[in-house]
């Protein structure tokens, strides 16, 4: 980004989005799904512009809030990240909308012809009320957004550039009430918080090509952390901080966006992971779970060909079934029962009695 001073302006987003309400992104999901036509590939802006044109559906909004754009060959595309990752391989759910509002809020978009230089993060102003009235001023109190607390901090703004703030903050009011902003206020590990993380990585990655800047993997966490991800991805907690560090890593090891490409994961796969006898690679092409041990709320959904890559960065892997019915109680018992039963059959026992330990507890 310049060095300029910040403007906040609200471009196209003053238009009537006609989402409804109780659908939640439900057209935002489908309009991605007809646009990528089901593929996890990067595609080009017209193209995707002209299918859902044909079928009468909202265009703008989508591909200049939501999605990625980026210039190749003098051609703009919209890429295939996390967000169309979720829109593609998953049933439409109030974890996408989440997911979608992140998108929103996080504000990169990149680049496209004719594109003006604020709409490079065309929705600044609903970056700013989240971290500075939201976060700060409210400590996530959810119940006091509305479209007039949304009026009155744009107005008391000097960055914020517009004739009027009423119709974006009707605007964004509704936006936040079918993305569920009320959920983002838990500072415990969400899925969709998960999936947040990777998004985050996959546009501040792509941002920094579009600058003509290679981001080495060793400079993934710090490029996070200097962001604004944590500020607009609800409320922080040690726990978000430490499922962080596990993520990225499961990031790297999967070569960022290169996840989505089979080639570059099985070449990544040759040459990271030495010990593979221990896997059987899947059957079905369906997204798998990575879970990690220290904490199973840190699951996320990989594509199937990165199972050994999750593996080999310190995570359990699930299949697809498991993971849309995941009971994190249920598979801590599991897993502990599996523990003990590993133990006993290898004939470890014990040193100390239960009341020896907790002897020890006490005088400590």
């Amino acid at each position: 980004m310049t060095g300029k001073v910040e403007e906040w302006r609200p471009g196209s987003f003053t238009k009537n989005f006609s989402w409804g309400s109780e659908r939640g992104f439900a057209q935002l999901y489908e309009s991605i799904r007809i646009g990528f036509d089901l593929k996890m590939e990067d595609i080009p802006r017209e193209e995707f512009r002209q299918r859902l044109e044909g079928l009468g559906r909202p265009v703008y909004i989508p591909i200049n809030f939501f999605l990625f754009n980026r210039q190749r060959d003098g051609i703009d595309y919209l890429i295939a990240d996390e967000l169309v990752f979720q829109a593609i391989s998953g049933n439409h759910s109030p974890r996408f909308d989440k997911l979608a509002l992140f998108a929103f809020n996080f504000s990169y978009v990149g680049v496209f012809k004719g594109a003006q230089s604020f709409q490079r993060r065309p929705a600044l102003w609903a970056n700013g009320y989240v971290k500075e009235r939201l976060a700060k001023q409210l400590e996530w109190d959810t119940r006091r957004v509305s479209a007039d607390d949304i009026e009155a901090f744009l107005i008391s703004e000097p960055r914020y550039v517009a004739q009027t703030a009423r119709k974006v903050a009707t605007n964004l009011a509704h936006l936040y009430k079918i993305g569920r902003i009320s959920d983002l206020k838990t500072d415990r590990v969400d899925r969709w918080w998960v999936d947040a993380l990777f998004l985050a990585l996959d546009r501040l990655i792509e941002d920094k090509r579009i600058a003509g800047v290679y981001v080495a993997e060793t400079e993934y966490a710090t490029l996070l952390q200097q962001s604004d991800f944590a500020a607009v991805s609800g409320k922080r907690s040690l726990e978000k901080d430490l499922a962080t560090k596990h993520l990225v890593r499961l990031y790297t090891a999967c070569g960022g966006r290169d996840r989505f490409s089979d080639e570059a994961v099985e070449a990544r796969t040759n040459v990271l992971v030495r010990d593979v006898e221990s896997w059987v690679a899947p059957n079905d092409p369906d997204p798998k779970g990575a879970i990690h041990p220290t904490n199973v709320r840190i699951l996320k959904s990989i594509p199937a060909a990165c199972a050994m890559l999750a593996i080999y960065a310190g995570f359990d892997v699930i299949g697809s079934m498991l993971m849309d019915e995941f009971d994190a109680d249920e598979f801590i018992r599991d897993h502990t029962r599996a523990a003990l039963d590993r133990l006993k059959r290898e004939g470890i026992q014990p040193t100390m009695t239960t009341e020896e330990v907790l002897k020890l507890t006490r005088e400590a």
